[in-house]
């Protein structure tokens, strides 16, 4: 009676799977409600509208126009009745989409007050949207070359007090790295007596990799098979089909799988476990995870500026929570073909700037690119059709160097971009003003994946489990800005472990919450963390932005379960729950 979504997904002969499998593994693997935990918490101000003006909201909320939405079904105003102004925000991880917005809103119209609602952490805690717990009963089955040939999976989802989990995609993402011919996925969002949950960075993917990668490296150890070897014969490529039919893009599974078996850490890890540390008696284990997300898109616009001084604006309408301005003014700079130094990128509100889907699911390069180097390149060909006449030269011979734009191989004849746009803009002028527009609604997806290394020590008298090394191989597509993509990938490990060794959201019998302060729900502290290689594979979208693919949500994904599959090479128990906490792994080993 409390199940209130479910998603199946299914194909071949289950039955005769079973038949040709040879060894068969069967676990339930458990994960818990996991916060965000970013540094601002959810807050919002509202000044109601007077004497005709909108109401203006200034929100931490990851997508502006999602919050007029919200705001105007919840108040029945019309949008134009509402303006959201951009502001930073202290990060977010999918854990600010309209959670707070339309109850201040409501609260500033009743009263006729502007009205300010800043959660404290406690409150954060107690009523955020943190990711749902999972239990995954996974049950796989391969020949003894390798093989995979069937997979039977159980997905549920506690969706807390109201529905709206994402069950569907850990059912997706429990079949979207290996080519299994047989399958029977079965997912089931139930609802309890708790928090309400919602989205954290690939949301569902973790809870799925967890219980995938800890099952095929129980197989590959009753196989006898080498883990990556395994996972290179059955790991998808382009053309396998999805679960729902669908030919799969060129995707970067494989190459990302060996670059980690390349690898010392990999390749060296008998050596890598009897080297000398300084923590006398624990014993040293190595794991390998590998994992990825489907990817999403929405359609995006934006526009560029040439202004007086020769620099240019991009105004788009996506938030800068990422650092994504870096990248959208190198794409904006290369496109047109100047410094980047002189690109600035701008939010205003949602009255003047064009349209953008929130940032989140790793689409913000990915789908609001397409839309700045589409403008950067119109403002490209409406500067030079005003210098080709003049500079009296044909647009084919005119390039962009710099501040000017110059005549090819005649670099002594040029005009400048300030004088351009000043020539676009004066009096009684004979020019257009420099106004560049793209707008892109990307089609389809480009998936990303991840392999992940892992080196931890463990207690053996205390159960307490320290990560060493951790290596994070990643197909980007391209790297536009390598510093920022080794940035989101070493956070996104960081994340990772708090999965895999700290983090739990914890409710009584009566859905109390038992961890509503940072003294009860514990979170990987700077000690915690080690030394975090990023390696960077580029297998080029053939959609994105000069090849470039989303980063943010793939780092998170196979951490548990490469950290699992460490420990148990250290000391052979299989930890079927995340966190692996002290206290469980000391009763698992006695």
């Amino acid at each position: 009676p409390n199940v209130s979504d479910k998603a199946h997904f299914h194909a071949g002969n289950l039955e005769e799977g079973w038949r040709e499998a040879e060894v068969v593994v069967e676990r339930t693997y458990k994960t818990s409600f996991v916060h965000q935990s970013y540094i601002e918490p959810q807050s919002i101000t509202v000044a109601p509208g007077v004497r005709g003006q909108p109401m203006t909201i200034w929100a931490s909320s990851q997508g502006m126009f999602a919050v007029r939405s919200d705001v105007s079904q919840a108040l029945d105003l019309a949008e134009r009745q509402i303006r959201v102004e951009s502001v930073p925000i202290g990060g977010a991880f999918g854990g600010k989409f309209g959670l707070v917005e339309p109850l201040a809103a409501a609260a500033a119209y009743a009263a006729r007050r502007p009205v300010r609602l800043v959660y404290t952490r406690e409150d954060d805690l107690l009523a955020g949207n943190p990711a749902p717990q999972s239990i995954i009963r996974l049950k796989l089955g391969a020949k003894r070359d390798g093989t995979l040939v069937a997979m039977e999976g159980k997905v549920i989802f506690d969706t807390g007090a109201y529905a709206g989990s994402t069950v569907f995609l850990g059912g997706i993402l429990l079949g979207s790295s290996y080519r299994c011919p047989n399958f029977d996925i079965r997912c089931y969002e139930v609802l309890t007596n708790k928090v309400s949950v919602g989205a954290y960075r690939a949301p569902g993917a973790p809870q799925a990799c967890f219980a995938l990668e800890s099952a095929v490296d129980e197989l590959c150890q009753g196989l006898a098979i080498d883990p990556v070897a395994f996972r290179l014969k059955n790991g998808l490529k382009e053309g396998d089909l999805t679960l729902d039919h669908r030919h799969w893009p060129r995707i970067g599974l494989l190459e990302c799988l060996q670059k980690a078996q390349e690898h010392p850490l990999w390749a060296n890890r008998l050596q890598q476990k009897e080297a000398p540390t300084e923590l006398e008696g624990w014993k040293i284990g190595i794991g390998l995870s590998a994992g990825g997300w489907p990817g999403g898109t929405e359609p995006t616009a934006a526009a560029c500026r040439l202004e007086t001084d020769g620099s240019l604006t991009v105004i788009v309408g996506t938030v800068d929570l990422t650092g994504s301005d870096t990248t959208l003014s190198l794409i904006a700079a290369e496109g047109l073909g100047m410094s980047t130094s002189t690109v600035n990128v701008v939010h205003d509100n949602t009255d003047t700037m064009p349209y953008s889907g929130g940032t989140g699911g790793s689409k913000t390069t990915y789908s609001m690119g397409p839309a700045v180097l589409a403008a950067a390149q119109d403002a490209r060909n409406q500067i030079l059709t005003i210098a080709s006449e003049m500079l009296e030269a044909a647009v084919g011979d005119l390039e962009i160097e710099g501040d000017k734009v110059v005549v090819r191989g005649t670099p002594a004849r040029s005009v400048e971009l300030s004088k351009i746009a000043s020539e676009s803009m004066r009096f009684a002028g004979r020019y257009e003003p420099i106004y560049g527009r793209g707008r892109a609604a990307v089609r389809q997806s480009s998936p990303m994946y991840a392999a992940h290394l892992a080196k931890v020590a463990v207690d053996p008298e205390t159960g307490e489990v320290r990560v060493l090394d951790y290596v994070a191989v990643q197909d980007v597509g391209f790297a536009i800005n390598p510093a920022e993509v080794e940035g989101q990938i070493t956070g996104g490990v960081t994340q990772g472990l708090g999965w895999a060794l700290f983090e739990s959201l914890v409710y009584d019998e009566n859905g109390q919450a038992l961890t509503a302060t940072l003294m009860d729900y514990a979170l990987p502290h700077i000690q915690d963390v080690p030394n975090i290689t990023p390696i960077l594979v580029e297998i080029p979208s053939a959609l994105g932005p000069f090849g470039a693919k989303g980063v943010g949500e793939p780092p998170v994904v196979p951490v548990g379960a490469a950290i699992a599959n460490a420990v148990f090479d250290a000391v052979g128990v299989r930890m079927a729950q995340l966190p692996i906490t002290p206290e469980r792994l000391f009763e698992a080993m006695k």
